[in-house]
Protein backbone atom coordinates (compact mmCIF):
# COMPACT_ATOMS: atom_id res chain seq x y z
CA UNK A 1 0.00 0.00 0.00
CA UNK A 2 2.84 2.38 0.87
CA UNK A 3 4.56 1.55 -2.43
CA UNK A 4 1.46 2.62 -4.35
CA UNK A 5 0.75 5.77 -2.31
CA UNK A 6 4.34 7.06 -2.32
CA UNK A 7 4.78 6.50 -6.08
CA UNK A 8 8.42 5.36 -5.88
CA UNK A 9 10.83 5.60 -8.79
CA UNK A 10 12.82 2.85 -10.48
CA UNK A 11 16.11 2.33 -8.71
CA UNK A 12 17.89 1.99 -12.08
CA UNK A 13 16.45 4.68 -14.38
CA UNK A 14 14.67 6.99 -11.93
CA UNK A 15 11.32 6.92 -13.74
CA UNK A 16 8.14 6.45 -11.70
CA UNK A 17 7.25 2.79 -11.35
CA UNK A 18 4.08 1.81 -13.21
CA UNK A 19 3.73 -1.27 -10.99
CA UNK A 20 5.48 -0.46 -7.67
CA UNK A 21 4.33 -3.68 -5.99
CA UNK A 22 6.35 -5.72 -8.51
CA UNK A 23 9.69 -4.52 -7.21
CA UNK A 24 11.97 -1.47 -7.31
CA UNK A 25 13.08 -1.90 -10.95
CA UNK A 26 10.82 -1.21 -13.91
CA UNK A 27 10.10 -3.76 -16.64
CA UNK A 28 11.87 -1.68 -19.29
CA UNK A 29 15.10 -1.71 -17.29
CA UNK A 30 14.97 -5.49 -16.79
CA UNK A 31 14.47 -5.92 -20.55
CA UNK A 32 17.40 -3.62 -21.30
CA UNK A 33 19.98 -5.91 -19.64
CA UNK A 34 21.80 -7.48 -22.56
CA UNK A 35 23.92 -10.63 -22.41
CA UNK A 36 27.61 -10.73 -23.26
CA UNK A 37 27.42 -11.83 -26.88
CA UNK A 38 29.62 -14.49 -28.52
CA UNK A 39 32.33 -15.14 -29.30
CA UNK A 40 33.52 -15.47 -25.70
CA UNK A 41 36.35 -17.34 -24.03
CA UNK A 42 35.03 -20.79 -23.19
CA UNK A 43 36.85 -20.66 -19.86
CA UNK A 44 36.50 -17.18 -18.32
CA UNK A 45 33.61 -15.85 -20.40
CA UNK A 46 35.41 -12.71 -21.60
CA UNK A 47 34.68 -11.56 -25.15
CA UNK A 48 37.05 -12.74 -27.86
CA UNK A 49 38.17 -10.41 -30.66
CA UNK A 50 36.53 -12.24 -33.58
CA UNK A 51 34.89 -15.43 -34.77
CA UNK A 52 38.13 -16.21 -36.59
CA UNK A 53 39.64 -17.01 -33.19
CA UNK A 54 37.10 -19.81 -32.77
CA UNK A 55 37.53 -21.06 -36.33
CA UNK A 56 41.27 -21.66 -35.84
CA UNK A 57 40.61 -23.61 -32.63
CA UNK A 58 41.52 -20.90 -30.10
CA UNK A 59 38.37 -20.80 -27.96
CA UNK A 60 40.26 -19.29 -25.01
CA UNK A 61 41.47 -15.74 -24.43
CA UNK A 62 45.23 -15.07 -24.24
CA UNK A 63 45.15 -14.85 -20.44
CA UNK A 64 43.53 -18.29 -20.08
CA UNK A 65 45.92 -19.80 -22.63
CA UNK A 66 48.95 -18.49 -20.72
CA UNK A 67 48.01 -19.93 -17.33
CA UNK A 68 45.22 -22.41 -16.67
CA UNK A 69 42.92 -20.91 -14.03
CA UNK A 70 41.43 -22.80 -11.09
CA UNK A 71 37.98 -21.75 -12.36
CA UNK A 72 37.17 -24.19 -15.15
CA UNK A 73 34.38 -22.15 -16.74
CA UNK A 74 32.76 -18.82 -15.90
CA UNK A 75 29.73 -16.89 -17.10
CA UNK A 76 27.69 -13.83 -16.10
CA UNK A 77 24.31 -12.26 -16.87
CA UNK A 78 25.99 -9.35 -18.66
CA UNK A 79 28.45 -6.50 -18.41
CA UNK A 80 28.83 -4.59 -15.16
CA UNK A 81 27.48 -1.36 -16.58
CA UNK A 82 24.32 0.70 -16.88
CA UNK A 83 21.16 -0.86 -15.52
CA UNK A 84 22.79 -4.08 -14.32
CA UNK A 85 25.35 -2.13 -12.34
CA UNK A 86 22.61 0.02 -10.75
CA UNK A 87 20.56 -3.06 -9.83
CA UNK A 88 23.52 -4.85 -8.24
CA UNK A 89 24.46 -1.67 -6.37
CA UNK A 90 20.92 -1.46 -4.98
CA UNK A 91 21.06 -5.08 -3.82
CA UNK A 92 24.54 -4.85 -2.33
CA UNK A 93 24.76 -1.39 -0.82
CA UNK A 94 21.14 -0.29 -0.37
CA UNK A 95 19.90 -3.56 1.11
CA UNK A 96 17.28 -4.20 -1.61
CA UNK A 97 17.43 -7.93 -0.98
CA UNK A 98 14.21 -8.59 -2.90
CA UNK A 99 16.27 -7.98 -6.06
CA UNK A 100 18.10 -11.26 -5.49
CA UNK A 101 15.10 -13.16 -6.87
CA UNK A 102 14.90 -11.52 -10.34
CA UNK A 103 18.70 -11.33 -10.62
CA UNK A 104 18.87 -15.01 -9.73
CA UNK A 105 16.27 -15.80 -12.39
CA UNK A 106 18.48 -14.15 -15.02
CA UNK A 107 21.50 -16.05 -13.70
CA UNK A 108 19.59 -19.33 -14.04
CA UNK A 109 18.54 -18.46 -17.58
CA UNK A 110 21.83 -17.16 -18.94
CA UNK A 111 24.06 -19.42 -16.86
CA UNK A 112 22.16 -22.65 -17.51
CA UNK A 113 25.27 -24.34 -18.90
CA UNK A 114 27.14 -23.61 -15.66
CA UNK A 115 24.35 -25.11 -13.56
CA UNK A 116 23.77 -28.22 -15.66
CA UNK A 117 25.20 -31.29 -13.96
CA UNK A 118 26.48 -29.35 -10.93
CA UNK A 119 26.01 -30.79 -7.45
CA UNK A 120 25.70 -27.55 -5.53
CA UNK A 121 26.19 -23.79 -5.42
CA UNK A 122 28.86 -22.28 -3.15
CA UNK A 123 28.52 -18.55 -2.39
CA UNK A 124 31.68 -16.48 -2.04
CA UNK A 125 31.72 -15.64 1.69
CA UNK A 126 32.20 -12.29 3.38
CA UNK A 127 34.51 -11.92 6.34
CA UNK A 128 32.46 -11.97 9.53
CA UNK A 129 33.22 -8.29 10.23
CA UNK A 130 31.87 -7.20 6.82
CA UNK A 131 28.95 -9.59 7.17
CA UNK A 132 28.00 -7.93 10.46
CA UNK A 133 28.31 -4.44 8.98
CA UNK A 134 26.22 -5.24 5.87
CA UNK A 135 23.78 -7.55 7.59
CA UNK A 136 23.71 -10.13 4.80
CA UNK A 137 25.85 -11.74 2.11
CA UNK A 138 24.52 -10.86 -1.35
CA UNK A 139 26.32 -13.86 -2.91
CA UNK A 140 24.42 -16.22 -0.60
CA UNK A 141 21.12 -14.52 -1.47
CA UNK A 142 21.86 -15.05 -5.18
CA UNK A 143 22.99 -18.65 -4.69
CA UNK A 144 19.67 -19.53 -3.09
CA UNK A 145 17.86 -18.56 -6.32
CA UNK A 146 19.73 -20.96 -8.62
CA UNK A 147 17.82 -24.17 -7.97
CA UNK A 148 20.82 -26.05 -6.57
CA UNK A 149 21.59 -27.06 -2.99
CA UNK A 150 23.61 -24.29 -1.33
CA UNK A 151 26.72 -25.46 0.50
CA UNK A 152 28.67 -22.94 2.58
CA UNK A 153 31.96 -24.68 1.88
CA UNK A 154 34.17 -21.57 2.08
CA UNK A 155 35.11 -19.12 4.79
CA UNK A 156 37.20 -15.97 4.83
CA UNK A 157 40.38 -16.56 6.78
CA UNK A 158 41.18 -12.88 7.06
CA UNK A 159 39.60 -9.54 6.20
CA UNK A 160 40.67 -8.10 2.86
CA UNK A 161 40.49 -4.66 1.33
CA UNK A 162 37.55 -4.09 -0.99
CA UNK A 163 38.61 -5.22 -4.47
CA UNK A 164 36.98 -2.22 -6.15
CA UNK A 165 39.40 0.09 -4.32
CA UNK A 166 42.49 -1.68 -5.66
CA UNK A 167 44.29 -1.57 -9.02
CA UNK A 168 44.12 -4.75 -11.06
CA UNK A 169 47.73 -5.69 -10.30
CA UNK A 170 47.04 -5.85 -6.54
CA UNK A 171 43.73 -7.72 -6.55
CA UNK A 172 45.19 -11.21 -6.84
CA UNK A 173 47.66 -10.50 -4.05
CA UNK A 174 44.87 -9.05 -1.89
CA UNK A 175 42.85 -12.30 -1.89
CA UNK A 176 45.69 -14.83 -2.12
CA UNK A 177 45.17 -17.33 0.70
CA UNK A 178 42.08 -15.48 1.92
CA UNK A 179 39.77 -18.51 1.73
CA UNK A 180 39.68 -21.83 3.48
CA UNK A 181 37.31 -24.79 3.58
CA UNK A 182 34.63 -25.19 6.22
CA UNK A 183 33.40 -28.45 7.72
CA UNK A 184 30.62 -28.40 5.10
CA UNK A 185 33.25 -28.86 2.38
CA UNK A 186 33.00 -32.61 2.87
CA UNK A 187 29.91 -32.43 0.66
CA UNK A 188 31.88 -31.19 -2.37
CA UNK A 189 34.50 -33.96 -2.52
CA UNK A 190 34.49 -35.37 -6.05
CA UNK A 191 31.73 -32.96 -7.13
CA UNK A 192 31.16 -30.27 -9.74
CA UNK A 193 30.38 -27.03 -7.91
CA UNK A 194 29.24 -23.57 -8.98
CA UNK A 195 30.96 -20.67 -7.22
CA UNK A 196 28.56 -17.71 -6.97
CA UNK A 197 29.28 -14.00 -6.57
CA UNK A 198 27.72 -10.71 -7.58
CA UNK A 199 30.50 -9.25 -9.77
CA UNK A 200 33.68 -10.54 -11.39
CA UNK A 201 36.18 -7.77 -12.10
CA UNK A 202 39.55 -9.40 -12.72
CA UNK A 203 38.44 -12.83 -11.50
CA UNK A 204 40.89 -12.72 -8.59
CA UNK A 205 38.30 -13.47 -5.89
CA UNK A 206 36.80 -16.31 -7.89
CA UNK A 207 40.23 -17.80 -8.54
CA UNK A 208 41.13 -17.71 -4.84
CA UNK A 209 37.84 -19.33 -3.90
CA UNK A 210 38.13 -21.97 -6.63
CA UNK A 211 41.61 -22.89 -5.47
CA UNK A 212 40.34 -23.52 -1.93
CA UNK A 213 37.43 -25.59 -3.28
CA UNK A 214 39.73 -27.77 -5.36
CA UNK A 215 42.04 -28.21 -2.38
CA UNK A 216 38.93 -29.45 -0.54
CA UNK A 217 38.27 -32.07 -3.23
CA UNK A 218 36.02 -30.46 -5.86
CA UNK A 219 36.78 -31.94 -9.28
CA UNK A 220 35.43 -28.97 -11.25
CA UNK A 221 34.67 -25.39 -10.25
CA UNK A 222 32.44 -23.27 -12.43
CA UNK A 223 31.73 -19.63 -11.65
CA UNK A 224 28.46 -17.80 -12.15
CA UNK A 225 28.16 -14.10 -11.36
CA UNK A 226 25.47 -11.50 -11.84
CA UNK A 227 27.89 -9.34 -13.85
CA UNK A 228 31.45 -9.14 -15.07
CA UNK A 229 33.62 -6.19 -15.95
CA UNK A 230 34.43 -6.17 -19.66
CA UNK A 231 37.09 -3.73 -20.77
CA UNK A 232 36.91 -4.56 -24.47
CA UNK A 233 37.33 -7.42 -26.89
CA UNK A 234 40.87 -8.68 -26.77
Amino acid sequence: MLSVVLAPSCTACGELLAHPTRGPVCADCWRSIRPITPPVCDRCGDPLPAWRTISVGLAHCPRCRRARPFVDRARAIGEYDGVLRAVIHALKYEGRRSLARPIGALMRERGAAMLHGAACAVPVPLHRSRRRARGFNQAADLARQLGLPVVHALRRLRPTATQTDLPAARRHRNVRGAFGATRHARAIAGAIVVLVDDVSTTGATLEAGARALKDAGAIEVRALTAARVVTGRR
